[in-house]
């Protein structure tokens, strides 16, 4: 993986086995523990309010939703996990019928005999309540956009009394029934992600915000279900013996360690007391790489800055743009990450399809909107237009542009970015900038809050389709904490949320692209991601969907 376009062929080689399947997990040996490390304290495992790939990961093996992911028992190129394929879950079946109106309706049937962890049986209004809570207003869930294409969402999410308007509908306990306003390609990935998974709504009104935090109110419909949380130190989960298909579930107790000392994991992984983790020391990364204990992997997502565009400086698309030019993203990805990633130039990542021609690649198609520099030569290019964009805005005398201060999360591969970045800017714009490194869920929040400058961020794409990487930057969206904010971007995006037509689909996508990046310049995009990550030889049977999401309890040794 040393080029885009190697890059982009791998990636659309694992979208390639995304897709349904009407068989089941295989039945496997049991295995008693397996031990993962995948990040440090989540900030939240609540379905409906989790945004991070780490809480995500932890909530599809404690609940299900009407679709999940399972193992399409084709191995990724030179790993040791597979691919995933989307299957039913929940679900036993669906039917979809397009309508006269341009409306689109699904009816689900749920299986015979699903219960939660509890032995409470799991019916179509648990579905019904969990994603119209979602979509309330009063919940402030950051994901409550991923049922725009819903009809009525529009009402709902704009006032509780209305969330009634959102045309799902518990039929009856098996059956449930959704209507979109547009034949939405990628609905039946929507109906795996977290924010689709069913939650009690029994557990909810009486535990309240604390109902994640205790095993007996952590209440899944799940292959797990949670045992013991020690904060800051690790959650286990055990087999759910509720869950229909437990006879396919390899791991009795799979715990996940909390912690974001790399040092530690890589230690504990050495000595056999962790089998799976994720992050390492930048020091140790080549050595990883080259006796092949590191793997790679194919990775749906964008590493990037977020300028906070409402306040000044950044609240000038010419500081923005002066801000990503400087950044010489080629040394981060081979001198910091040394794990494949390629130099962005530009915000949606290379392996999602684009409409026509047949195969074309978004990216491919949407063209560069500046030249990464890879090399030299085009980096001292970019350094002189950046600092001509700062001389326009009227900076001429760097001693009055405000101190900057970066924001980034405790990791030492944040850490070692944020120092490169400092150097770049300081040298490269003549401006001084300070580093401020907080606690995993405190970055997030302060984040979220839009009380920064420039933050580190890093996106992760929900379902393949670039609509996951855009329809979060419209004004007031949960995720958009850059507080970006253009009618026109707006505009394209409902564009191409009200169209079913392919071709209309991607020309809005990437007008709205043209719109955040090439005109605005709202985010700095620093390299297309890759995974990486270690696990114990011995253990087989993990599969994996490059939208960052691992599956363990196939898990064999």
């Amino acid at each position: 993986m040393k080029g885009k376009k190697l890059l982009a062929l791998i990636m659309a080689l694992a979208m390639a086995v995304l897709t349904l399947a009407g068989c089941g997990d295989k039945p496997t040996a049991n295995m008693d523990a397996l031990s993962v490390c995948i990040a440090s304290e989540p900030q939240t495992i609540d379905p409906a309010l989790n945004t991070a790939v780490d809480g995500a990961v932890l909530t599809q093996h404690v609940f299900e939703g009407l679709m999940r992911w399972v193992d399409s028992e084709k191995p990724v190129d030179n790993a040791t996990v597979n691919y995933a394929k989307l299957d039913l879950g929940q679900a036993e079946k669906y039917e979809k019928t397009v309508n006269e109106d341009g409306t689109v309706t699904y009816v689900f049937t749920l299986r015979d005999g699903i219960k939660w962890s509890d032995g409470k049986p799991v019916v179509a209004g648990d579905f019904e309540y969990a994603w119209k809570r979602a979509v309330n207003p009063e919940t402030a869930a950051d994901y409550s956009n991923m049922f725009s294409a819903i009809v009525g969402f529009q009402e709902a999410n704009a006032d509780a009394a209305n969330i009634d308007k959102l045309a799902v509908k518990a039929v009856d306990d098996k059956t449930l029934e959704v209507t979109l306003s547009t034949d939405l390609p990628y609905f039946l990935e929507l109906c795996a992600f977290p924010t689709y998974l069913p939650v009690r709504k029994d557990i909810i009104e009486s535990a309240g915000d604390q109902w994640t935090f205790s095993p007996d109110t952590y209440i899944g419909n799940g292959m797990y279900k949670m045992t013991e949380w020690t904060h800051n130190q690790k959650i286990v989960l055990t087999k759910n013996e509720e869950y229909y298909g437990k006879d396919n579930v390899a791991i009795k107790d799979l715990t996940f360690i909390l912690s974001d000392d790399d040092n530690a994991m890589l230690a504990a992984y050495r000595s056999g007391e962790v089998n799976f983790i994720e992050s390492v020391p930048v020091d140790e990364t080549p050595a990883l790489l080259a006796d092949g204990t590191m793997k790679i992997l194919p990775y749906l997502g964008t590493y990037y800055v977020c300028y906070q565009t409402e306040k000044a400086p950044f609240n000038d698309a010419r500081v923005r743009k002066a801000f990503t030019l400087a950044i010489d993203s080629k040394f981060i990805a081979e001198k910091i990450t040394q794990t494949g990633e390629v130099p962005a130039n530009g915000w949606v990542p290379f392996g999602i399809a684009d409409a026509d021609p047949a195969g074309a690649d978004f990216r491919t198609t949407g063209g560069a909107f500046w030249e990464a520099p890879t090399s030299e030569e085009i980096y001292k290019k970019n350094l002189e237009e950046a600092n001509r964009l700062l001389d326009e805005a009227g900076y001429t005398d760097r001693s009055t542009f405000p101190v900057v201060e970066y924001l980034y999360n405790t990791n030492e591969r944040h850490r070692a970015i944020g120092e490169a970045l400092q150097q770049m800017w300081q040298e490269g714009l003549g401006v001084r900038v300070t580093l401020n490194n907080q606690d995993w869920s405190v970055f997030l929040q302060t984040r979220k809050d839009g009380d920064y400058m420039i933050a580190r961020n890093g996106w992760i794409n929900d379902y393949n389709d670039p609509m996951g990487f855009l329809d979060m930057w419209v004004t007031g969206g949960g995720n958009n904490d850059a507080k970006y904010s253009n009618p026109a971007y707006d505009a394209a995006i409902k564009k191409a949320m009200s169209t079913s037509d392919p071709a209309e689909r991607m020309a809005a996508m990437h007008e709205a692209e043209n719109l955040i990046i090439g005109q605005d310049w709202a985010l700095g995009p620093i390299y297309f991601y890759t995974q990486h990550y270690l696990m114990d030889d011995a253990v087989k049977g993990v599969y994996y969907t490059p939208l960052g999401f691992f599956f363990f309890q196939n898990a064999t040794k």
